[in-house]
């Protein structure tokens, strides 16, 4: 049985798929927030979505209803759709989907069949964790792979993680049995912010990904996006003079940290160090599925 309903099948030649997950593995909505941009950027069509029947409790990811043309009411159930695009000469696949509650093997399944349709020739995963990090500095990003070749690229380090885990971690191992490259970026995003969306963060996945892959990435508009989300956050935090004093100490904790890692290709933390933050955020929260 296929949980996926296509609209179109489109003519994509070894195409790029990036995936990003909202929930456990969006900390600041960054991951999802890169994804759409992209989407946006790319002009990229929808042409296929899982059926959310089989792998959400809506008690838990609520359908939402709206008026349409102010009349008309329509239920919008928990989303997880698959964009096509052309950038320049290359094919891109962009899916954003909201982590499932149920059956994570088969909707983890479904995705990679849709890759094995398509031949993706990588798959690219986006996440975001919370990390003892200051928002005034770019966001550290970890690149992991379990691909061979992908593991001889600079930059990209062993997956090595153990303990609990979300549907980015259950995708890639099935990629990873399909025989499909698979790197996922991991960016850190402050742990001492509100949970609304971080552009900061979304950026710097957004370079890694530009960087790893070489798809044309134009990140003006999100560098602004950026740059005023720190402004009105250093604006707020003056005003809390503890929280101030935090992020100062938080502000030398990474200094020192960029001295001895000056030559990392991922700016401010190395691959282990970010890895170790985001076993910790992992432990801590003990599986739970809510930010």
């Amino acid at each position: 049985m296929t949980h996926v309903a296509y609209r179109f099948r489109p003519q994509l030649t070894r195409p790029v798929m990036v995936a990003a997950f909202g929930g456990w593995n969006d900390g600041g909505e960054a991951a999802t927030t890169a994804a759409r941009t992209l989407r946006s950027q790319w002009g990229a069509r929808r042409f296929a979505e899982i059926d959310p029947e089989e792998f959400y409790d809506f008690q838990v990811n609520r359908p939402t209803v709206r008026l349409v043309e102010g009349s008309t009411r329509r239920i919008d159930w928990p989303a997880s759709r698959f964009f096509s695009a052309r950038i320049n000469d290359r094919d891109a696949i962009v899916f954003v989907g909201v982590e499932p509650n149920v059956r994570w093997r088969t909707y983890a399944g479904s995705i990679v069949q849709v890759c094995s349709d398509f031949d993706v020739s990588l798959l690219i995963t986006l996440g975001a964790f919370l990390a003892d990090v200051p928002h005034t500095r770019p966001s550290p990003v970890n690149a992991a792979s379990e691909d061979q070749g992908w593991l001889a690229k600079p930059g990209v380090v062993a997956a090595r993680y153990e303990g609990p885990t979300g549907i980015v971690g259950v995708l890639n191992a099935a990629a990873a049995r399909a025989n499909i490259p698979a790197v996922s970026l991991w960016a850190a995003a402050p742990h001492y912010l509100p949970q609304s969306r971080n552009p900061k963060v979304a950026l710097a996945l957004l370079e890694s990904l530009r960087d790893l892959t070489g798809l044309e990435v134009d990140t003006g508009e999100i560098e602004l996006a950026a740059r005023v989300f720190e402004r009105e956050v250093s604006e707020a935090i003056e005003e809390d003079g503890n929280l101030a004093a935090y992020v100062s100490r938080l502000e030398e904790a990474s200094e020192v940290m960029g001295d001895d890692d000056e030559d990392d290709p991922l700016h401010a933390a190395s691959g282990d160090d970010i890895a170790a933050e985001l076993e910790r955020f992992l432990r801590e929260h003990n599986g739970s599925t809510e930010d």
